[in-house]
């Protein structure tokens, strides 16, 4: 998902630690769909309640956001809203996508191929109103604000970046940047050891920062960048990477140049102004409280049959968090 901008950027490592105090606005979409795809049985099956719902997403709410509580951060998600027309292409190729890989899945499982079940039920992940509904109940209960996007959700949270309203936009993604958020972080809330898809091999992932004021391109470069090689509303020219497209714009061209180099036509005016003027809204309200034990324990242990032991220490965790770190404030938050 997204353009992949990584190799060109300045990226440096975050301990988590470092982020006491300071808002961050999470794509929350981003984010539940790593929940979805992480946090499975080794046969890729999800979590799931005695009733066969769904509950991977809800775990990862719980017990990942409840340690960046702990650690005095403040997250708010933002969600989602309708997707952008030029998008809708792209959307119904990942349903495809997802229907493919969940054949896959079957045929794996039925054939005892444990590791390769697991990969392509990974890939097979779905995210419904239903789990986006059941998400926003949650985040009440945990009392953790959130936002509904009028269109991209990443967007969103690159304008509340772009506004000081939150300190960064936390997303896998890099289009944050392209939609003007001035800080981007990464893997904030997949942080921990991962093992590599069909390899013995297991890798720390740890958080990054992204700072534009420290690259070497601007918003416009990226947007230009991100039309050569590629984006959620158009096709990439053939042949062009990351730094192939670098190349181009240090020699003086544009996509449309790049395009009509390649003999593709179209106009990709209505794209840049899709990244340099997104629909998004002011209208939110961001406060943090401490969470409402009583309803959580209702939605995880009563509805969702969650360990009443488990959910009951995350709530105590974050409850701790808002009467102590919650009231204190970093002079060099901003």
């Amino acid at each position: 998902m997204g353009v992949n901008l990584g190799e060109l950027l300045p990226c440096k490592s975050v301990e988590l630690e470092h982020l006491t105090g300071r808002p961050i606005a999470i794509d929350a979409y981003n984010t539940l769909y790593q929940f979805l795809a992480i946090i499975r049985q080794p046969d890729g099956t999800p979590l799931m309640d005695s009733r066969g719902e769904i509950t991977s997403h809800l775990t990862g709410l719980l017990y990942r956001t409840s340690n960046l509580v702990a650690m005095g951060i403040k997250p708010v998600f933002v969600f989602d809203g309708a997707p952008p027309e030029k998008k809708h292409e792209v959307l119904a190729q990942r349903t495809a996508s997802r229907a493919k890989a969940k054949e896959k899945w079957d045929e794996a499982l039925e054939k005892g191929e444990v590791e390769e079940a697991r990969a392509y039920a990974q890939q097979s992940t779905r995210l419904t109103k239903e789990m986006v509904d059941q998400s926003k109940l949650v985040l009440d209960a945990l009392g953790l604000p959130w936002v509904q996007a009028p269109g991209e959700g990443e967007a969103q949270a690159a304008a509340m970046a772009a506004a000081g309203d939150v300190w960064a936009a936390a997303s896998q993604d890099f289009d944050s940047l392209l939609f003007g958020a001035p800080r981007l972080l990464r893997n904030v809330t997949i942080t921990g050891r991962r093992k590599l898809p069909r390899k013995n091999v297991y890798v720390l992932v740890t958080p990054e920062v992204i700072e534009m004021t420290e690259s070497e391109l601007d918003r416009k470069q990226l947007i230009e960048i991100g039309l050569m090689i590629g984006t959620d509303y158009n096709e990439g020219v053939k042949g062009i990477g990351p730094k192939k497209a670098l190349a181009a714009v240090k020699a003086g061209k544009n996509a449309d140049d790049v395009h009509r180099d390649a003999g593709l036509e179209g106009d990709l005016t209505p794209i840049r102004d899709l990244f340099m003027h997104p629909d998004t809204t002011k209208k939110y309200e961001l406060s943090w409280r401490a969470p409402d034990s009583a309803a959580a324990m209702k939605l995880f242990v009563d509805r969702f049959e969650f360990s009443s032991d488990r959910v009951k220490a995350s709530l105590e965790k974050m409850g701790e968090a808002a009467s102590t770190k919650g009231a204190q404030s970093r002079l060099d938050m901003w």
